[in-house]
């Protein structure tokens, strides 16, 4: 299990275009959380079902802006590097690298600018949560579901302490 005393950003996105983000919830990035090495990918899934977000997919981040209105997500980058951008066009660009963990609750748009030829991302969603993929303005219906996701009941890579609570559940 990594250190709890880890260097963990917080990022609140407004809404952006036709982006809608979450006006509540913060982004959280995870710096170097585990070793990118060979079994990175099998590590970042076991940390998340430790902890109560069960892992879905092993793949990379689309290269289109987009957003889930009904899941919040969290993203382990196994391998490789990339340049995001958060927030939608005209967002927060950063660098990601083998290691981090972002989590993105429901409305946070999020798109690959760039990434190395070994990028590798797990991605994770709280139990019974089912994203949907919207690339347009969000409907009153979409506005809805983003403010009523379900809080999920524990950090992904902290469990019962951790960023996710201070910053989530304790606003």
């Amino acid at each position: 299990m990594p250190d709890v005393n880890d260097s963990t950003s917080v990022l609140l996105l407004a809404a952006n275009g036709w982006v809608p983000n979450n006006p509540h919830l913060p982004v959280l990035i995870y710096r170097q959380v585990f070793t990118p090495d060979e079994n990175a990918a099998e590590t970042a899934q076991q940390l998340f079902e430790k902890n109560g977000w069960p892992a879905q997919w092993v793949d990379g981040i689309y290269p289109y802006h987009h957003y889930h209105s009904n899941a919040h997500e969290v993203l382990a980058i196994a391998r490789g590097e990339a340049r995001l951008m958060l927030g939608g066009p005209e967002g927060e660009e950063m660098a990601v690298h083998g290691g981090d963990i972002v989590l993105l609750p429901a409305g946070t748009g999020h798109c690959n600018l760039h990434s190395s030829d070994d990028f590798t991302v797990v991605g994770a969603y709280p139990p019974d949560q089912q994203f949907d993929l919207c690339r347009g303005a969000p409907t009153p219906e979409m506005l809805a579901a983003i403010a009523n996701a379900p809080f999920p009941h524990c950090d992904p890579v902290y469990g019962a302490t951790g960023p996710l609570i201070k910053n989530w559940i304790n606003i």
